[in-house]
């Protein structure tokens, strides 16, 4: 409709998957990688998440572009299926004919014994087997642990069948349940999609008017882009209904630019939140005024129950939300709304006005953390008495959430209290999308990321089990040979099966798989990749709690 008035060929704004406009940026260009790398790993789980309309489906759609030659691909976007349903899915898709013996319908051994032979034969002519699962949150517990049994079909060399499975953050959650944790040891590669940057988002905005035929400069201005992306939250398809609607906009006002008060008009009709042209800053103001009521209220009766000695009073349960934030996600008011009636939130403890309750020296908060790893660490040195346990302490300065939650698992964070130039120290057992549990003396309290973010700045500690021959103070990584290298090799060797050849040499086997982590690529094992290594391979060690 408006297309021929902003000199385009076609809109360019469509929801559906049309190739001509496909945008790799590099988050897609690396979750891309990871699915080729997992592919070649000789078998086990792939698992790529994201956020509705995040481009999940566009990278898989390059992926099948790209899967190597002698490779049979089975494609499965309908999972909410039965264990029966599940393995009729797969062998209609690879093809397989499934005979039946005796009475009734084919049988879940009929499936699997059907399924093996096919396997066993693509293999023995030198063919690879791939089994794509969309949407994955949807599979049921019984079906996830049929599937973890499909990966057993091996030869001496390796697994026959590699599974991918795609599918929202829920799915992480679901992989984190302590009875799918047999499944979780065999995911080889994984990558959440995050949603793009306010600059990829102009980016994007300006590459499909470019692929549409524009031919002149972009009819948003640099306001209506930084609300573009503020009101998509940098989702791909959130970002085309609300440019697509703008475009629509401006076209029936007779105008041939889109500004700011266009593109508040076009979230409001198509992520159902009427707003006022204009009114953008005074609802930020209203909700402003809203928020700090809330937060106000949360924290007075947090006071009254502490002065009359019952924390554990019953509270309203009100989640705490910046201003910005609050407008940004208006959109999804009503569904998160709904939630928190059936599910109230934990009332935020008032971490800054209870700063003194911390542990005032590290030493002590070593020895708060070393129940979870069932170390025994004394009155001295803490970490020269986990060494000797072979566990070995990290300590790193620049970290980020994006960071802790990788490493996923418990730690000790340097908390400031800026005023006042004190320090103190917390262990963190728990992290969600919105706030960290923290074990603060003997109990666990819940502080949201946001006051969090103003007394951490990036200090965090953990413990890790260290591979043999790794001696204490050791800060370098492993070297080439030596009783670390062999372990480092046999680790790597279970985890990435063939996906390298045998003979290649060591640090190519690191860069591979730091690649496949989301890791720095540059071969050496360091305590965070040997940390990954620990995690992917099964060792033994505690996980961080809630992450979702």
């Amino acid at each position: 409709m408006y297309a021929k008035f902003f000199g385009l060929k076609q809109e360019p704004f469509s929801i559906a998957p049309d190739p001509r406009y496909l945008f790799m940026s590099e988050r897609h260009r690396e979750a891309l990688a990871h699915l080729l790398y997992g592919v070649r790993g000789g078998g086990g789980f792939v698992l790529l998440s994201g956020e509705i309309g995040a481009g999940k489906t566009t990278v898989c759609r390059c992926f099948l572009e790209q899967i190597p030659k002698r490779c049979n691909v089975g494609y499965i976007f309908n999972p909410k299926l039965t264990v029966d349903e599940l393995l009729q899915s797969v062998c209609d898709e690879f093809g397989i004919p499934v005979p039946h013996r005796g009475p009734g319908v084919a049988t879940v051994k009929d499936y699997v014994d059907a399924l093996n032979e096919f396997l066993l034969k693509t293999h023995a002519v030198g063919q690879n087997n791939v089994l794509i699962i969309d949407e994955a949150q949807n599979l049921s517990a019984d079906v996830l642990e049929q599937l973890r049994l499909l990966t057993n079909l091996e030869t001496n060399e390796r697994k026959l069948l590699q599974i991918v499975l795609i599918g929202q953050p829920e799915l992480r959650t679901m992989l984190a349940r302590p009875e799918l944790e047999q499944l979780a040891q065999r995911v080889i590669a994984r990558f959440h999609l995050e949603a793009l940057s306010a600059t990829e988002t102009s980016q994007y905005i300006r590459h499909r008017l470019a692929v549409a035929g524009m031919g002149k400069s972009s009819p948003f201005d640099d306001k209506a882009m930084r609300r573009i992306h503020e009101l998509s939250r940098g989702v791909p398809r959130r970002i085309n209904l609300l440019c697509d609607r703008a475009l629509l906009g401006a076209y029936s006002a007779g105008r041939s630019n889109v500004d700011r008060e266009i593109v508040e008009k076009a979230a409001g009709e198509v992520f159902g939140k009427p707003q006022a042209a204009g009114g953008g800053r005074s609802a930020y103001r209203r909700e402003a005024v809203l928020g700090l009521g809330l937060v106000l209220g949360a924290t007075l009766f947090g006071v009254v129950s502490w002065a009359t000695g019952d924390p554990d009073s019953k509270a309203p349960q009100i989640a705490a939300l910046s201003p910005v934030a609050s407008a940004a996600s208006a959109p999804s008011a009503a569904p998160a709304s709904a939630a928190a009636a059936s599910s109230p939130l934990p009332v935020a403890y008032d971490l800054k006005a209870r700063f003194s309750s911390l542990a005032g020296d590290e030493a002590q908060a070593w020895r708060a953390l070393a129940p979870s790893w069932n170390l025994t660490l004394g009155d001295g040195d803490p970490c020269r008495a986990a060494q000797q346990q072979r566990v070995h302490c990290f300590r790193h300065s620049g970290s980020s959430l994006a960071l802790v939650r990788q490493l996923g698992r418990p730690g000790i964070l340097t908390l400031y209290d800026d005023a006042r130039g004190r320090a103190g120290f917390a262990v963190l057992t728990g992290l969600t999308d919105d706030s960290a549990t923290l074990r603060i003396g003997d109990r666990s309290q819940t502080v949201p990321l946001a006051s969090l973010a103003g007394m951490w700045h990036g200090e965090f500690a953990t413990f890790w089990r260290a591979p043999p021959g790794y001696g204490y103070g050791y800060s370098g990584s492993v070297a080439s040979a030596g009783p670390a290298a062999d372990w480092l090799a046999a680790q790597l060797a279970a985890v990435q099966g063939d996906a390298l050849p045998g003979d290649a040499p060591l640090k190519s086997k690191v860069h591979a798989f730091q690649v496949a982590q989301g890791l720095t690529p540059d071969g050496l094992a360091g305590p965070i990749t040997l940390m990954q290594i620990n995690r992917a391979a099964g060792v033994d060690e505690p996980r961080l709690l809630g992450e979702r």
